[in-house]
């Protein structure tokens, strides 16, 4: 038995060796090809999403989703397991209806935007003042929607960068304000959504005097086969919420230590918070399972990369609040974050990355273009200028940032809706990203690249 065991440990020790022979590419593609042949990621999302399911901030769901971080990471084998505690204002969904009342009756599909005020108890009746587009709202003039519903129906494209999505969200976030300024009573909008079904999406807004809510697209695309028949159209709306001031949340915190410079600490993440819909699996859930898998695969390697590896689950993206919380709680030590980013773009392939400036130049990255090949994915030239909204704290301290480019084809169907569920998730597609994070993270941690100095 002895001899057996001796030889055992030989065989261990001459793979380790081997593996610390490797050069930092080789070790790289080493971990990529894992990933791909099966990541960890799939198994940590269907664990969220089955035992803790929606995660909205300031709700009971969300402490359970910290504990679940913890203990996730904790069985993970990440080290210095924490949670960073910090206090923000929390809405919360009640119940919530809309009608169709004239001229033929109908029930809509509707859920209030993130942070509106409550109708009345009885609710709100009114004609609407219907807009094709966001841009023909803010040309009607101060006091001409005195009375009405402002209801705005302009479409979202579907593009593979998100673009669509910007170009539209504004009448989301400040659309309220403006259909108040205007006179309006309420605000309705066609959810951001590429889909043509009866899931309304949701998302934040700016503070306004009016209640506001999304209805479905097909919802939205039936006003407008009504009001084209040349009758009034009159809704009546319910929307129930409250705020809770000074609510509790955390930014769960693991890390692979690293074994030469243990202060130099490369940050990743996705956001552990939710919208209260479906449950987080595309809109969160994947980027804490990408960035969670990849510190896994790092961390089993037989001996840490030279670099701290620091993953954290940020508490709460949606409302905003962690980002800003992570970066003042973490500001004394900028200087020695060598890379931030966050993967909040859903689950599906990877196509383009950027670095901070002068990291592709580096020696130490030369070979990073070959290493992400067989991913098809493009190293771009052009520098990173957005990380996601947990990482823009850090980036306007001075930290260096990188940006993995999703195809967001799909991502604006289901994003918060209630359709956003593990099912809308492709697995290989999933094993794709853990590949190209865990390459770059870790040939970022072993070598000496100092994106600051663009390059050496």
């Amino acid at each position: 038995m002895r001899s057996t065991v001796s030889a055992l440990a030989l065989a261990v020790s001459l793979v380790a060796g081997a593996v610390q022979a490797q050069s930092i590419p080789e070790t790289a593609a080493a971990l990529r090809d894992k990933a791909l042949a099966g990541s960890p990621a799939y198994d940590i999302l269907e664990s969220l999403t089955t035992e803790v399911g929606p995660r909205p901030t300031g709700s009971p769901a969300q402490k359970r989703a910290m504990e679940w971080g913890v203990a996730k990471l904790k069985a993970l084998g990440f080290s210095n397991v924490h949670v960073e505690p910090f206090s923000k204002q929390a809405w919360t969904r009640g119940p919530e209806s809309a009608e169709i009342t004239g001229p033929y009756p109908q029930k809509l599909a509707i859920l209030g935007l993130g942070g509106t005020i409550p109708t009345p108890p009885d609710g709100i009746e009114a004609p609407i003042a219907l807009f094709h587009t966001y841009a023909d709202m803010l040309a009607a003039p101060t006091g001409s929607l005195s009375g009405k519903i402002a209801v705005v129906t302009e479409p979202m494209v579907r593009t593979e960068n998100g673009a669509g999505y910007g170009a539209v969200i504004l009448m989301r976030v400040i659309g309220p304000q403006e259909a108040a300024r205007r006179g309006a009573v309420a605000y309705l909008i066609r959810s951001l959504s590429t889909a043509d079904d009866r899931f309304p999406h949701t998302g934040n807004m700016e503070p306004a005097s009016i209640p506001a809510a999304a209805l479905s697209p097909v919802d939205a695309a039936l006003i407008d086969r009504m009001a084209a028949r040349g009758q009034p159209v009159t809704i009546r709306l319910k929307l129930d919420s409250h705020i809770t001031q000074n609510a509790q949340a955390w930014n769960v915190v693991g890390e692979i230590k690293g074994r030469e410079h243990p202060e130099q600490v490369v940050v990743i993440g996705g956001h552990l918070d939710s919208w209260d819909p479906g449950t987080g699996a595309i809109d969160d859930g994947a980027g804490v399972a990408i960035t969670t898998a990849t510190g896994k695969l790092i961390a089993d390697l037989p001996r840490a990369p030279r670099r701290t590896v620091r993953v954290v689950m940020f508490g709460s993206e949606e409302t905003d609040g962690s980002g800003a919380a992570y970066a003042a709680a973490h500001k004394g030590e900028v200087a020695n974050i060598v890379l931030g980013g966050e993967s909040d773009l859903g689950s599906d392939r990877i196509y383009k990355l950027r670095l901070a400036p002068g990291g592709v130049a580096d020696p130490a990255l030369k070979g990073l273009a070959d290493l992400l090949a067989p991913l098809k994915i493009i190293v771009d030239k052009a520098p990173a200028d957005d990380a996601g909204a947990d990482i823009e704290g850090l980036q306007a301290l001075g930290a260096p940032i990188m940006t993995y480019y999703q195809d967001a084809s799909r991502y604006f169907d289901t994003h918060h809706s209630a359709n956003d569920v593990i099912e809308r998730v492709d697995r290989k597609s999933l094993d794709q990203n853990v590949a190209a994070w865990a390459a770059l993270i870790y040939t970022v941690a072993e070598s000496d690249v100092d994106f600051r100095k663009g390059g050496k």
